[in-house]
């Protein structure tokens, strides 16, 4: 950041720049907002001397018939044209790089619910209700989903602003740049207390949020309770979790998870594989992709596989929909320890003893 980065954002009356895209995001802004302005007050002060060089000097004066130059015309549509893709040329990079979350990426899990953030950690980290603890200088991924309608995630900050939708994933990423307390909104009007959807994203020192996450680990109990209509809240691994949904709701009748061919596609070594579908198509599986096929079984069917899987929109909450894809993201011939033994699959497989 420079001098005039200052200057421009105080001028236009912006927060402080806070994140690694937040940079490029404000620069974009200012050469935009300097070339409109520049461009405007040329048009504003040829459009005053030409109404006193050019008004009508004596009654039913006619205007004269003006014939530009070829080079006239080239530079009027030239210049602006120029500018315009300037403009795009700079945009679409920075929208390359935003859309693109680095591999290394922390990955949280975010449920928007009128009218409050919902946070689960990716991996064996602790959940959250309206303040997100994440590291400065590390990039972070945020997997969004609503429980009820169109929320959209907001932190004027780190110049980020993503819809959060019913039914489906989408993402966004950020890289905190100075440990501090930053404020979420909602910037989707979503009821009565949507100008109260407040969250906060506190910023820590690396080493320092390292050892936050060890406590918040070791505080945490293995167990699984009830949590109202969001579902089975928990305590503990998302990964373990995820594995007990699977066992639940049998999702392992049909999907083997040590690479054997089954019913549906094996779940092992499952997410980042490129597939083929029915359609010829091909898809990536990914966070959206796994989070589609639960709600809507049929609309991508994989190439080989007969449309035999029932929805489970209405039957998996969001959180339990988090944790099953947290599980299959874990399912990596690596390590195989997280797969449950085919004794235990059996057993889940069984029918309830009748009472």
């Amino acid at each position: 950041m420079t001098a005039l980065d200052d200057l421009m954002r105080r001028l236009l009356w912006l927060p402080d720049a806070r994140s690694t895209f937040a940079v490029p995001v404000d620069r974009l802004h200012f050469f935009v907002i300097t070339v409109t302005m520049i461009a405007s007050t040329i048009t504003g002060l040829l459009a005053f001397v030409f109404f006193f060089k050019y008004r009508e000097r004596r009654p039913k004066q006619s205007t004269p018939v003006v014939v530009p130059s070829v080079k006239f015309e080239f530079v009027v549509i030239g210049v602006p044209l120029f500018f315009f893709l300037l403009w795009f040329v700079q945009g679409f990079k920075d929208y390359v790089w935003y859309t693109t979350p680095p591999k290394n990426a922390t990955d949280v899990y975010v449920m928007a619910k009128k009218w409050m953030w919902k946070f689960s950690y990716g991996g064996d980290g602790p959940n959250a209700i309206g303040t997100l603890h994440v590291p400065a200088n590390r990039p972070v991924r945020l997997l969004m989903t609503s429980r009820d309608v169109i929320h959209s995630f907001f932190v004027p900050d780190f110049r980020i602003k993503q819809d959060v939708l019913p039914g489906r994933y989408t993402e966004t990423w950020f890289e905190a740049t100075k440990p501090g307390r930053y404020q979420i909104l909602c910037s989707q009007y979503c009821g009565t207390w949507h100008s109260q959807m407040w969250g906060e994203i506190v910023v820590m020192p690396g080493p320092e949020y390292d050892q936050w996450m060890i406590d918040q680990k070791r505080g945490l109990a293995a167990r699984v309770d009830t949590g109202g209509d969001d579902g089975p809240s928990f305590h503990g691994s998302i990964v373990e979790y995820g594995k007990k949904i699977a066992m639940a709701q049998g999702c392992v009748k049909c999907h083997s998870l040590d690479g054997e061919p089954h019913i549906g596609p094996t779940w092992l070594d499952l997410y980042g594989k490129l597939e083929v579908l029915e359609s010829g198509e091909t898809v990536t599986v990914d966070e959206a992709y796994l989070t589609d096929s639960m709600i809507d079984p049929r609309g991508k069917i994989v190439k080989g596989y007969k449309p035999v899987m029932p929805t489970y929109k209405g039957r998996l909450a969001a959180p339990e929909a988090a944790a099953l894809v947290e599980f299959i993201k874990s399912l990596r011939t690596q390590n195989l320890e997280t797969v449950p033994s085919k004794e235990a699959i059996y057993e889940s497989a069984k029918p309830a003893p009748r009472k």
